[in-house]
């Protein structure tokens, strides 16, 4: 998405979690994508300018990448979010990650900027944080593990989410990746846990 997390620049973390916002929804990683862009071609990609354009802009935004489904209700979700963001935090996300005790409180504190983000997009917005902030350790998801145990880089009745990360670290770090890479290695494994899925529900 042309996004530079590396940066740390709170500007790129915001696009980042919209973007994870978008991602989480039940709906192609294709279209969220193309949703993003959208926001991102009308420059709405801040907490502040999301605010100032409003519900109906959100909705014809949302639209046009081709949200339908989903459109009103992600608009009213984003607005809620924004706000929080702004009022709590100052409108920066770095600040969320300084004020968090661990990384459970981290997610927490994510999962509370408002009701539409769950566990899936935390998850989705903390993995690629891995190596940046110190406090973004989310716990591998579902499709993770089940694709690890497909491919047998952990046992078959592995369960043990703590366990998993710390195997699929050693098996990273022997083929010669590195810390910072590793969670390019984790979204391979939720692309091949999304193809099981679709074969064995």
């Amino acid at each position: 998405m042309g996004i530079d997390l590396d940066s740390q620049r709170p500007a790129e973390t915001f696009k980042w979690f919209l973007a994870s916002v978008l991602l989480g929804a039940r709906i192609s990683s294709t279209v969220a994508e193309r949703t993003y862009r959208s926001f991102e071609s009308e420059r709405l990609v801040t907490p502040q300018a999301i605010l100032k354009a409003g519900w109906q802009q959100l909705v014809d935004v949302l639209d046009r990448g081709g949200y339908a489904r989903y459109d009103e209700k992600t608009a009213t979700k984003l607005l809620g979010i924004c706000r929080a963001i702004i009022d709590r935090y100052g409108g920066d996300l770095h600040a969320i990650e300084r004020a968090a005790q661990d990384p459970a409180d981290l997610e927490q504190r994510i999962l509370e900027l408002g009701s539409g983000i769950g566990p899936v997009t935390a998850n989705i917005f903390l993995r690629e944080l891995r190596g940046l902030w110190p406090k973004a350790e989310p716990k591998p998801s579902e499709l993770v593990v089940r694709a690890a145990r497909d491919l047998g880089f952990v046992p078959a009745r592995a369960k043990d989410p703590e366990r998993v990360l710390e195997s699929l670290r050693a098996v990273w770090a022997a083929d010669g990746g590195s810390a910072r890479d590793f969670p390019d290695f984790e979204a391979a494994l939720v692309r091949y846990g999304i193809a099981l899925r679709r074969r064995q529900p």
